[in-house]
């Protein structure tokens, strides 16, 4: 499941089964009102229950990691910056991997001037981290030309279940913006790469607890592609 670079790297890499299903806003409100029934809600939602995303997405000059989704290459990675709520007090840079239809997901804070050197070129002190990401990620802007080439903004219902360490996300209200100085906008409205529907997301180790499973049989389809960064570059 994962490369001896990855082990050597960041040490043992744990994979993770991730279920993804485009829901109506209906559909949406049923898993969001099911899943507050039978699980914990994620400790950072406010008080509606929800939370702001905002991710840059990279990219190869040769749309690579765009290319490979689409193709299904069974082993891909991208890389992004996101931050929580509506600005940046709170920025992570993260790699997302995939093999053999399993995900890992590596992340690393960083500072919000950090993020804004980055977007400006600016990425010498990357070298400076402690953290082996923020080498890696230094690595990929120089050697494959990484490059900004889209903001996602959405709102998301969180649900934890410590059976299967089960994570049930409700992604709504997604937008997009090729404008990637945008990313830092307080409000980015830009397209709704999802044509009004949302995403359910389903994360879990090496089983899926029952409860869980029976809501999400109720949206009565199997699991499917759907991602965020694809869709919202439809527009590029």
């Amino acid at each position: 499941m994962q490369t001896d670079v990855e082990v050597l790297r960041y040490g043992q890499v744990r994979f993770r089964h991730e279920l993804k299903y485009a829901a109506n806003e209906a559909e949406a409100r049923m898993v969001a009102t099911r899943m507050a029934a039978l699980l914990q809600r994620d400790r950072h939602a406010g008080r509606s229950g929800s939370y702001t995303i905002t991710s840059l997405y990279f990219d190869t000059p040769y749309d690579e990691a765009l290319r490979q989704k689409i193709e299904g290459f069974t082993k891909r990675e991208k890389f992004r910056i996101r931050y929580y709520g509506t600005g940046p007090q709170f920025c992570k840079l993260e790699k997302k991997l995939k093999s053999n239809g399993l995900c890992s997901k590596r992340s690393v804070r960083i500072t919000p001037c950090e993020a804004r050197r980055v977007l400006a070129g600016d990425i010498g002190f990357l070298l400076e981290g402690s953290d082996p990401l923020m080498v890696e990620f230094y690595s990929k802007l120089r050697g494959q030309l990484l490059k900004p080439c889209v903001v996602v903004r959405y709102e998301r219902q969180a649900f934890t279940c410590p059976m299967g360490n089960t994570r049930v996300t409700v992604d709504e209200h997604v937008r997009s913006s090729l404008s990637v100085s945008r990313f830092f906008d307080a409000d980015t409205r830009g397209f709704d790469p999802m044509n009004g529907l949302a995403v359910v997301e389903v994360k879990f180790d090496s089983y899926l607890p029952a409860h869980v499973g029976n809501v999400v049989a109720a949206l009565g389809r199997s699991a499917q592609a759907c991602s965020k960064y694809a869709l919202g570059r439809r527009f590029g």
